[in-house]
């Protein structure tokens, strides 16, 4: 272990337990290549005595670390460093199910030797500037999905630009930054023309947008410059407490928790989905395909995208890239 570069660093009046502040210092060391594979640790005994720490806490660091198979022990010689470990910053907005594919590609396709720490905003800026705050310098790698507010960018600047990743939406985005983004209009708008045929079945189309949704508002620009092209009949729907559903109306929603009231008055009012009325909701997941007789959707590839941020990862090159939205019709419209 080089001396001169890496020493513990403990602060008793974190709110970070300190047996984690232990695991913290040595994955973030070995990220920053401070330590490196075979460098030996400093004994348990020596780290309670310089850091004033009880047995149980080093003990309890090194255990998880072992877990992580970040370091290995040997019988009478101490504890090394079994690689390279690398520490990643996966930061998203919320956990819905559409993430959960994204999360899993991203995972999946990552060498053994990365450890991915998940976080949330919650589309709340202090939260979101608190946890980049408190990050900066402890990861490898930073892989942000960004949010409307206009104090984000300026939340990053702390970030090399490469060692940073924005995804998602192109919002407070820099030029030279690196991206691996969807188009929430002009692909949308393009994706809707392959279901000009099954809207014709109906009388109008309804957009919901929900005054709760954080859905990036030019998909609703696009719709309705959609309708306007085909001389389709529609209407934007933003108080959810005016969602009632009719016969010969088609509906799109950016939200699952509509699709939900949606089928709840099919059934309450014995209307047939894709034949009374329709619907298509927006981003896939693994259980649309499934409920009731299958539900279209408008979506982005959530599998690429978490591909496209583990290429970043692994290969360490500028990226810049927008992965595509597509339409999977199935019954219900």
């Amino acid at each position: 272990m080089n001396k001169k570069n890496f020493a513990f660093t403990i602060n008793p009046e974190s709110d970070v337990p300190k047996y984690q502040q232990l695991v913290n210092s040595i994955t973030n060391a070995i990220a920053e290549n401070l330590l490196c594979k075979g460098n030996l640790l400093p004994s348990v005994n020596s780290i309670c005595k310089e850091n004033n720490l009880s047995k149980d806490t080093v003990f309890k660091a090194y255990s998880i670390l072992k877990g992580q198979r970040v370091i290995e022990s040997v019988p009478n010689k101490g504890y090394y460093v079994a690689g390279e470990t690398r520490k990643v910053l996966l930061f998203l907005d919320t956990f819905k199910a559409y993430k959960e594919v994204l999360y899993h590609s991203f995972i999946n396709n990552l060498p053994d030797n990365f450890i991915v720490d998940v976080q949330f905003h919650h589309y709340n800026i202090d939260n979101f500037k608190t946890i980049i705050n408190s990050s900066v310098g402890k990861y490898y790698k930073y892989v942000v999905m960004n949010f409307d507010h206009n104090e984000l960018a300026s939340a990053l600047t702390n970030i090399s630009n490469d060692k940073l990743l924005l995804i998602d939406w192109n919002i407070h985005s820099k030029p030279k930054n690196n991206y691996v983004f969807q188009d929430f209009g002009k692909s949308f708008y393009e994706s809707l023309l392959g279901a000009v045929e099954s809207f014709k079945k109906y009388e109008e189309i309804h957009f919901v947008y929900p005054n709760f949704t954080h859905h990036p508002i030019e998909t609703v620009t696009f719709f309705e410059k959609f309708c306007i092209d085909f001389n389709f009949k529609y209407k934007i729907i933003t108080n959810p407490k005016e969602f009632n559903i009719k016969k010969n109306i088609a509906y799109i929603s950016v939200s699952d928790r509509i699709l939900g009231q949606f089928l709840e008055q099919c059934q309450e009012k014995n209307l047939e989905p894709g034949k009374d009325v329709g619907f298509l909701s927006y981003n896939e997941t693994p259980m649309k395909k499934f409920i009731y007789k299958g539900i279209s959707v408008v979506s982005t590839d959530f599998k690429a995208l978490g591909l496209k941020a583990a290429e970043f990862i692994t290969k360490g090159e500028p990226i810049q890239f927008y992965v595509s939205t597509q339409l999977t019709l199935r019954d219900s419209l």
